[in-house]
């Protein structure tokens, strides 16, 4: 049985602490159940994800998986796990690095794209000065790469979620949304769009379109909306600001939602599992390399080319092109296509190996002979 050691640095919006607690649970939990310690500079912006933990605590456990803050320099004394996990190239401590052995395993997770060269990155050696023996491993969309982070039976799960009205009615109560308007997505008299997005998106324009479509909207957003976007509220389209929930119920919220806008990494990878339309935003790099990362991810979808631009103008802030584009899509029959394209898509992901499966795959081919 391996024992694990993840180490994570909260750096990008949440993103680094979403995808190792994510992973951390998976491996802990059945069918895997590995001993798993997660170490975490961050425990305020952990919280947000994770209302259980307690942030003064030193050790505490939620879900099988042990948490420490990543500050206690005389915990790095005790013996490295016999898989090291070093997230998004964090750099470990200087006295945990020291006391890894040719008898464990250091593996660097790297960050998800779909580009091609991925596949031929993933698995390599990273030669050490000391000799040890660490790897790069690649999550990605293809069974040539580490695959993506999937709890077991999470379709199941999912289905059986939304079967029973009584869950999202749950939701909504929580996140505070009146009786009425309960009602109304119930029935279908209203569509739920998740918004979440980085602040260049053209949030304006999304709103504007929903204001001249035929459909009453409510739009939930993590993120406060300005007195600018407020102002365009009324019966027709409701905005609604509710304050973050657990990542669990971040998943509940896709599973609600009609359509999703999502950002960065773990929620593209939760949107896909959701199995309803999304719109991705990568977070924005210099030189346009966002645009060359949406693009290779479209390049393994079934999405029409319609949706594809829609994506594409969402990412490069075009906000006159977005409200046209938008408007087009959301229309019959290009939204029942987008509905089952999306579809598609989710299917086509759940027959590939699961990102922890191909994890401990690599873990027993690469375990050191005694």
């Amino acid at each position: 049985m391996f024992h694990f050691d993840i180490f994570c640095r909260v750096v990008d919006n949440y993103g680094d602490i979403g995808v190792c607690w994510r992973l951390a649970r998976q491996l802990a939990a059945p069918p895997h159940q590995k001993n798993v310690r997660l170490w975490v500079d961050d425990l305020q912006s952990f919280k947000r994800l994770e209302p259980r933990l307690q942030t003064e605590l030193n050790e505490q456990h939620i879900d099988g998986v042990t948490v420490h803050p990543w500050k206690d320099v005389q915990a790095f004394t005790l013996p490295p796990a016999e898989v090291v996990i070093e997230a998004f190239a964090c750099e470990l401590p200087d006295t945990y690095k020291a006391a890894i052995t040719d008898q464990t395993l250091w593996l660097n997770l790297e960050y998800l794209s779909a580009e091609d060269w991925v596949e031929d990155f993933h698995t390599q050696p990273s030669p050490q000065q000391q000799g040890q023996r660490k790897y790069f491993f690649f999550p990605g969309f293809t069974e040539r790469t580490g695959g993506l982070l999937r709890e077991e039976n999470l379709k199941q799960q999912r289905l059986s979620w939304q079967q029973d009205q009584r869950n999202a009615q749950a939701l909504w109560t929580k996140i505070g949304l009146s009786e009425r308007t309960q009602i109304e997505l119930m029935h279908g008299q209203r569509r739920q769009i998740l918004l979440f997005s980085y602040p260049s998106a053209p949030v304006m324009a999304l709103l504007q379109a929903l204001q001249q479509g035929n459909h009453d909207t409510l739009v939930l957003s993590p993120t406060p909306f300005t007195p600018e976007q407020q102002v365009l509220s009324n019966d027709h389209l409701q905005l609604h600001h509710f304050n973050f929930v657990s990542q669990v119920e971040f998943d509940h919220l896709l599973w609600s939602s009609d359509l999703n806008f999502v950002r960065g990494e773990d929620s593209l990878v939760r949107a896909l599992w959701a199995a309803k339309p999304f719109i991705w935003q990568p977070y924005e790099q210099e030189e346009g390399l966002h645009t060359k990362k949406l693009q290779a991810l479209l390049n393994h979808s079934p999405m029409n080319q319609a949706v594809q631009t829609l994506m594409h103008t969402w990412s490069s802030q075009d906000s006159l092109q977005f409200t046209d584009q938008y408007l087009s899509c959301m229309q019959a029959p290009m939204w029942h296509r987008w509905r089952e394209e999306a579809l598609q898509w989710h299917n086509t992901l759940l027959q590939q190996t699961d990102l922890c499966t191909h994890l401990l795959e690599f873990c027993t081919k690469h375990q050191p002979t005694q």
